[in-house]
């Protein structure tokens, strides 16, 4: 039977994480701690004995690099696809602002919708619905026939686009998948059956 691998990792802690600001497709890069994140990630998988035929990742530097730094941790380079579909959800109008700052000018609870609702967009940027809409069919269509004939699979992007991707792994409702937190820098390994459902799932958290 082939190794059906496929592993999700959210990118290292960025210098906007940091700051608790409101990055979206801004292309900022990993703070010290994401760069020891990405590392981190990188011995964890090695010692897990994982080895990858392929990487994807987004157009953003910050889960890019975490993606270089994982695989130079392991020693492996493998070819790299790099596409926008995995980009972070766009947060528009809030894209720089500090969420307490959001909080006091538009209120907690109207920017919790934002954050926390399904399909309710921040002015001029993308609800989680329209993130599942982008990088779901990428997925579908790029991602998954490679995972399906057996070539090992690493995917570093963002908390909400790995979100549309793990709705659909672990048949996740739209209640749910607002609920599931992915932390910086932590690998998610799983292996699917020949039907692409999920055969084992295992997070690697510290």
């Amino acid at each position: 039977m082939s190794d059906r691998l496929l592993v999700l990792v959210r990118h290292g802690q960025s210098e906007w994480n940091l700051k608790n600001l409101f990055t979206g497709w801004k292309d900022v890069d990993l703070t010290e701690q994401g760069v020891a994140e990405a590392r981190a990630a990188g011995r964890k998988l090695k010692a897990q004995g994982l080895k990858f035929d392929i990487a994807y990742t987004s157009a953003l530097k910050r889960a890019s690099r975490t993606l270089d730094l994982i695989l130079e941790e392991m020693g492996q380079t493998v070819p790299i696809v790099r596409d926008q579909a995995l980009n972070e959800r766009d947060y528009g109008d809030l894209v720089g602002m500090n969420k307490d700052d959001a909080r006091a000018k538009w209120g907690e609870e109207q920017v919790l919708v934002w954050r926390r609702s399904y399909d309710v967009p921040p002015p001029g940027g993308e609800s989680l619905k329209d993130t599942v809409a982008r990088a779901l069919p990428y997925f579908v269509q790029d991602i998954l026939p490679c995972v399906l004939r057996g070539e090992r699979t690493l995917i570093s992007a963002h908390g909400n686009s790995l979100r549309a991707l793990i709705m659909v792994l672990e048949r996740l409702t739209p209640e749910k998948i607002l609920k599931r937190e992915l932390a910086t820098g932590v690998p998610i390994i799983y292996r699917l059956n020949a039907d692409s459902t999920v055969a084992s799932q295992l997070d690697l958290a510290a």
